[in-house]
């Protein structure tokens, strides 16, 4: 089973959908990391400075990346364990290439996932 965690910087939601504008990344990665729920093959877990601060300081891998660069290195995506991307969000491609799975965005079917961000 593939394993995709995203330590995420300190904000009120998840979704991207709180605050003056509406974040059209982190609405992607909701769409996506809810997808990824009813995958058997994946587990796919999402933890935010705010809300989860005992992951973070369980992970010394994630606190050095903070130390080396606090300003620049979350968000951090984890993979089996092993630091794959920091400093911004996964696309699309990189999800599948880490999940073996195929993800497209919303805007290339029509509108699957509720016009979501992903399929």
């Amino acid at each position: 089973m593939k394993k995709v965690e995203l330590f995420e910087p300190a904000m009120c939601c998840a979704t991207g959908v709180c605050g003056p504008s509406v974040n059209e990344e982190l609405l992607m990665i909701t769409s996506a990391f809810e997808a990824l729920q009813g995958v058997d093959s994946v587990e796919a877990d999402r933890y935010n400075l705010s809300n989860n601060p005992d992951v973070f300081s369980q992970r010394t891998d994630i606190l050095a990346a903070i130390k080396a660069d606090a300003d620049a290195a979350l968000p951090i995506t984890v993979v089996d364990g092993q630091i794959v991307k920091t400093g911004s969000y996964p696309t699309l491609d990189e999800l599948s290439k880490y999940t073996g799975l195929v993800f497209v965005p919303a805007d290339q079917t029509g509108g699957c996932c509720g016009g979501g961000g992903c399929c």
